[in-house]
């Protein structure tokens, strides 16, 4: 896949961990690769755990997934509620149904979890949250970065450079 036609969304809402949002962020779009912050609302400012913000581009309900290549979760505090909108559920049960590329670190399992896509899936995480991920059906294991068909997890900041790798090589590879 020509990497300079690529679409990616990054889901945003507050307290998300500022490196896990930004540091994948900057990765891709040095590949040229097109990267939209969705979160609630277009136009709102989030503010990351550490105070970095960062403005959506879009809403939940102004995205489809079928004119993006993949999409990216944020961990931080971000991820508990970013599952409860419906809206952002769909969108990562409609990419994970056409296969392509969903990237989670730390505590953004738990988006994963709670639409409902993960039973039977290797994945990786933050500690925190194995439990949780091990009764959404997951095979956890302690790695640095776990690649799953489309699933590219990961568990906390000293591992993004082997998560931003992985999730570019797979796009690459589609």
């Amino acid at each position: 896949m020509d990497l300079k036609r690529c679409r990616i969304i990054n889901l945003i809402h507050q307290d998300f961990e500022d490196l896990e949002l930004w540091y994948p962020t900057l990765r891709l779009q040095e590949e040229g690769i097109t990267v939209h912050l969705v979160g609630e609302s277009r136009g709102v400012t989030y503010k990351g755990k550490h105070g970095v913000p960062a403005v959506a581009d879009f809403g939940f309900s102004e995205v489809r997934a079928s004119d993006y290549d993949g999409l990216l979760v944020p961990g931080g505090w971000a991820p508990d509620k970013l599952r409860r909108f419906p809206e952002c559920l769909a969108l990562v049960r409609a990419m994970d149904q056409a296969g392509k590329p969903i990237g989670q670190i730390c505590h953004a399992g738990w988006v994963l979890a709670s639409a409902g896509i993960l039973k039977g899936r290797r994945v990786t995480s933050v500690g925190a949250i194995r439990d949780d991920l091990l009764n959404a059906g997951a095979d956890w294991v302690d790695e640095a970065v776990v690649v799953d068909g489309n699933l590219v997890s990961s568990r906390r900041p000293p591992d993004l450079p082997q998560y931003a790798r992985a999730f570019v090589q797979l796009l690459a590879g589609r």
